[in-house]
């Protein structure tokens, strides 16, 4: 058998552990399983630094969105140390000003003491919209943000908005890596999908059916199968 390999997970903006809890069964199989903390900085390498101090000395990681923008960060910063990647509704290029101009007032809300309002404006966006009505998703969703908390949402805006390029770099990704996106991603559409998979030798492009942004929630089956596959390829 072959020896285990610790697995590190990284959530999104205003996501927590809640987000991979589908996932934690099927990695564990694998090896020790470690959620990563990206609530504490605000800018990508200091998140990066903080996640790497704290994670195996070897391993391997996945990150969904802002997780992803972290993952890539990671695996630039040591690329020895990250035996298998897995970037999941995310993409590798910088912030637009149109995107900045579409957080303002989240922001503004999370400054003002009304942060408990942003989960509904979120989850038009987030999940799929054939699932829009699902209001035990929604209430998921609701609880993630109330254990991040305005401070912490904050801090991951201002590492999302500050964030590299990270497309020039895609061709120095050397371990097995898994993209995935669900077909309906309205905030990271499978094209910033299919830029990576093309841009990272070897990769492995799986698009994910009836699926929007929260992939691991709106469909852990199919994630699973795809992170299996990743952790056995």
């Amino acid at each position: 058998m072959a020896k285990p390999l610790p697995v590190v997970l990284i959530p999104g903006l205003n996501c927590s552990a809640r987000l991979y809890a589908e996932q934690i069964p099927a990695l564990w199989r694998f090896g020790p399983v470690q959620l990563a903390d990206h609530t504490r900085d605000d800018s990508m390498d200091a998140i990066a630094k903080y996640i790497l101090a704290a994670a195996p000395p070897r391993f391997a990681l996945a990150g969904l969105s802002m997780g992803g923008y972290i993952a890539l960060t990671i695996v630039r910063h040591a690329p020895e140390r990250v035996q298998r990647l897995a970037l999941l509704d995310t993409s590798a290029r910088p912030e637009t000003p149109e995107q900045t101009a579409r957080r303002k007032p989240q922001i503004a809300l999370a400054e003002a003491g009304r942060f408990a309002e942003v989960p509904a404006l979120q989850f038009p966006v987030f999940v799929h919209r054939n699932r829009q009505n699902d209001e035990a998703l929604r209430e998921r969703v609701r609880l993630m943000a109330e254990e991040t908390g305005a401070q912490a949402f904050l801090r991951q805006q201002q590492a999302i908005m500050t964030r590299p390029d990270a497309r020039p770099f895609l061709p120095a990704i050397k371990c097995p890596t898994l993209v995935l996106v669900g077909d309906g991603d309205e905030l990271t559409p499978p094209a910033l999908a299919q830029e990576i998979a093309a841009g990272v030798t070897g990769s492995r492009l799986v698009v994910i059916a009836d699926c929007g942004h929260l992939s691991t929630m709106e469909r852990p089956d199919a994630v699973n199968r795809a992170l299996i596959e990743w952790m056995m390829g």
